[in-house]
């Protein structure tokens, strides 16, 4: 009993003083002291000459503390937590390739600019994907990747996933996960969209089976509108390339973009139908937007949205079958 008492006695000290308590010696503690187990006061510690003041600490002290503890607000998870957790399984590794160094993610490019007015030339098929005759995904504005690395895991019976995005750095990023994760279905390019959509997808072996443009950069100011990724040349591209039965999924968190987009496809009603029409699963709101993703993982700008409590504006097209 007394040995106990001692080291309450002893572990209360150096909580009261701020110390840290000695790992070897808090593995010789039998127990940590609690306002019950502490049911007397300590006595009076004398001030040396050169320490620290003295100090009483009473079971009644030892209660605030506990107190104050409870009280403390929890550590609330933050949208990059988020994002984490949703893409747990994909295992990333923190840390890039020196060649890379640190992937500093520029939110605004001009696409309109020189530097991005030449169509890119198609790569070797065969070389980026193990079967280049299988039904191919395009995510326009693929971002860090997160979102096709997913999805060519986790259903690579679909077919292969290519990802275009314009911030060249975010590219090799993905290219280099891609190594790391020893997929043979997914692969990234450095690409305007708006100018080399056409010469990268005639060129594939595969029918274009879907097509994403996933919250793509609002553009907010007016005259920077025509700086906006959909517009009818790249839809007029898209369309014809889709194969029949093929789809579009578009989504954006800003409600001008989202009515943009989805006027612009519209408009090509002759040869497209709201997915809702024809799939008694794809419920939609009074205004016509898709309720749930329908692709089994959100967007990393989906997640941030969501965290934010931003509403999601999506829409899937079909393209006919004549």
């Amino acid at each position: 009993m007394v040995g106990l008492q001692y080291s309450a006695c002893l572990n209360s000290y150096f909580t009261a003083s701020k110390h840290s308590l000695p790992s070897a010696l808090k593995l010789w503690l039998p127990f940590t002291p609690t306002a019950s187990s502490v049911p007397f006061s300590l006595s009076q510690v004398e001030k040396p000459s050169t320490g620290s003041p003295r100090l009483r600490y009473s079971s009644t002290a030892v209660a605030e503390d506990f107190s104050k503890e409870e009280q403390r607000p929890k550590k609330q998870l933050r949208s990059p937590d988020l994002v984490a957790l949703e893409y747990r399984e994909l295992n990333l590794p923190r840390r890039t390739s020196e060649d890379l160094g640190h992937v500093r993610i520029r939110q605004h490019v001009n696409p309109l600019s020189s530097s991005f007015s030449m169509p890119v030339e198609a790569p070797e098929w065969n070389c980026v994907f193990k079967d280049p005759t299988l039904p191919l995904m395009v995510d326009i504005g693929s971002g860090s990747g997160r979102f096709l690395l997913w999805l060519a895991k986790n259903k690579s019976g679909f077919g292969n996933y290519l990802g275009l995005e314009i911030r060249q750095k975010l590219v090799k990023r993905a290219e280099s996960w891609v190594k790391e994760l020893e997929l043979d279905n997914v692969h990234f390019l450095f690409a305007n969209a708006s100018v080399s959509f056409n010469n990268l997808i005639s060129s594939y072996p595969g029918p274009l089976a879907t097509v994403s443009i996933l919250c793509p950069d609002p553009h907010f100011k007016k005259r920077h509108h025509k700086r906006r990724v959909v517009q009818k040349p790249l839809v007029n591209c898209i369309v014809d390339n889709l194969t029949p039965g093929g789809k579009v999924f578009m989504q954006s968190d800003v409600l001008e973009v989202a009515l943009d987009m989805r006027n612009m496809f519209d408009e090509k009603l002759d040869v497209l139908q709201d997915v809702s029409m024809v799939d008694p699963n794809m419920s939609c709101d009074d205004d016509g937007w898709l309720m749930e993703n329908p692709m089994g993982i959100r967007t990393e700008r989906e997640i941030h949205a969501v965290y934010e409590g931003t509403k999601i504006y999506r829409r899937v097209y079909l393209k006919l079958v004549n």
